[in-house]
């Protein structure tokens, strides 16, 4: 489905949709940038947090957006980089990261130094959207050269090489959760230079949508059943009985795909879902919440009309 069709299903407003076009036809591309918009994804389900970040995005803003795991950031992120026809840079935050990685750095080609320009450089001459992934694992003194990147100046200042001002159109989207290893608190500066937007965990009405998106030929019980095996399996990690390893939306619906593609429902949940589960009493958990709402002998192709 064409993205701003989807937008239109999904009752955005006229006016955020007549938004988006005027800035998809006044934000020109030159034909090489056009590959690095994303094409094939899934999409996000949820109109009031479309017209949250397509609204930011459209006022000139950088968004951060913040939530638990399976609510679907980085979804959206490719989402909105789709509905505004703008290039899309990865940007994967780690700890290790630092200025050269994300701006560029030096290097010596046909007996000259020359920049090799780094993704947010890119991004920022190209009129991307930068996508930074996990912002919240990078060390904070890395992440200040940002802080002109994303604040009013919005400029580049390289050492040796003249000052960079973003293209209009630029923007940067930010990702984060809490809890994993390695993640730690986003310092007042950075987090002053986003409009945040604290992402819902999906809907069951949601979850069916998107499944029923990707696999239109799966029956609609079991897109019913997939829906609620994922939302059991939720409220276990929030009841604190299990970790959030199997709470794997990518993952389940990769399951579905090699269902469609003949292997039985339970094994598929296994790969997918249940074997993330390294300790053996929590596997048994997940695995009993399957057996519970699904026959081990039910063949993969018959769930598909």
């Amino acid at each position: 489905m064409e993205i701003l069709e989807f937008l239109k299903q999904e009752n955005i407003s006229d006016k955020i949709i007549s938004e988006i076009k005027s800035f998809r036809s006044f934000y020109k591309l030159e034909t090489e940038d056009e590959r690095r918009i994303p094409k094939d994804s899934y999409l996000y389900y949820g109109k009031e947090i479309w017209e949250e970040a397509a609204t930011a995005i459209i006022a000139g803003e950088n968004i951060l957006l913040d939530g638990p795991k399976a609510t679907g950031k980085n979804v959206l992120a490719q989402n909105l980089a789709m509905a505004f026809a703008r290039p899309e840079w990865d940007i994967s935050l780690y700890i290790n990261t630092d200025a050269s990685s994300l701006i560029g750095s030096d290097t010596f080609e046909n007996g000259e130094v020359k920049l090799r320009k780094g993704p947010i450089l890119n991004c920022a001459l190209k009129g991307g959207f930068g996508v930074l992934d996990e912002i919240n694992m990078a060390k904070n003194e890395s992440l200040a050269v940002l802080h002109a990147v994303l604040d009013f100046r919005r400029t580049i200042d390289l050492p040796g090489y003249d000052r960079i001002n973003l293209h209009e159109a630029t923007r940067f989207i930010g990702t984060m959760n809490y809890g994993y290893a390695g993640t730690r608190e986003m310092n007042e500066a950075l987090a002053s230079r986003f409009m945040v937007l604290h992402m819902p965990v999906i809907s069951a009405e949601n979850l069916q949508k998107l499944i029923k998106d990707k696999y239109p030929t799966l029956k609609p019980e079991y897109i019913s059943q997939f829906a609620t095996l994922f939302d059991e399996i939720r409220k276990k990690c929030e009841g604190g009985e299990i970790s959030t390893r199997s709470l794997d939306l990518r993952g389940l619906i990769s399951c579905i795909g090699m269902m469609k593609k003949g292997l039985g429902v339970t094994k598929a949940l296994e790969m997918g879902l249940i074997n993330k589960c390294f300790d053996e009493y929590e596997r048994q958990l997940v695995l009993d919440i399957v057996s519970a709402r699904l026959p081990e002998s039910l063949l993969g192709e018959s769930i598909f009309s």
